[in-house]
């Protein structure tokens, strides 16, 4: 296991990245590959919002390790398919080892697919994307101590998801999701996959 400092770190192949991304295994391949990589489509970004609120209050690496299992247990979180389940689904979802088995978490999902099932097609990826900042006015963060955990857009897109009726979108949670789905770009200065770039 690397020890997790400030800067970035170089890994058993010698590139640079962000700390936690070698902090272990599992999230290598997550920090090179997807965290900071542009996402589009309301059923993808449905599922980061999703594993986002999940994860509050617990580690991400948690969610990681039952992503598959979330998969599965919410039918690859298309929203319309979520959006019709059940009482049944619900006591379903609270039985299955596969997920976090949060009752308020699990009853905020549900919530938030039959809230979007109502909007209209990209309208989850038009609002949420409307506020990515400005990249070049935003300096790249040097090392993790430069890293936000909110900001005026994050905190402004929860606003507007909770005026919408969504539920577990606080500030933080908004940002880790801007920070996941490639808003932002919070790859440290000296990471690999700053600027989309580990190949």
């Amino acid at each position: 296991m690397t020890v997790v400092t400030g800067a970035a770190v170089p890994g058993p192949d010698g590139r640079l990245r962000c700390p936690w991304g070698l902090s272990t295994e599992d999230y290598v391949a997550y920090h090179d590959d997807e965290w900071g990589r542009p996402v589009h489509g309301d059923d993808a970004l449905f599922e980061r919002l999703c594993l986002e609120a999940f994860q509050s209050g617990l580690s991400w690496i948690t969610i990681l390790r039952r992503r598959e299992g979330f998969r599965s247990a919410f039918d690859g979180f298309k929203i319309a398919s979520v959006a019709g389940y059940t009482d049944a689904d619900e006591e379903r979802l609270l039985a299955d080892p596969g997920i976090i088995r949060n009752r308020a978490k699990i009853r905020a999902t549900l919530a938030n697919a039959r809230m979007l099932a109502e909007w209209p097609s990209g309208e989850l990826d038009n609002l949420i994307w409307s506020y990515a900042p400005d990249g070049a006015r935003r300096p790249a963060p040097r090392t993790i101590a430069d890293v936000p955990a909110v900001t005026d857009e994050s905190t402004a897109l929860a606003k507007e998801l909770k005026k919408r009726g969504l539920r577990f979108v606080g500030p933080t949670t908004a940002y880790a999701l801007m920070q996941a789905c490639g808003l932002v770009d919070d790859h440290l200065t000296d990471c690999v996959s700053r600027g989309g770039g580990a190949a």
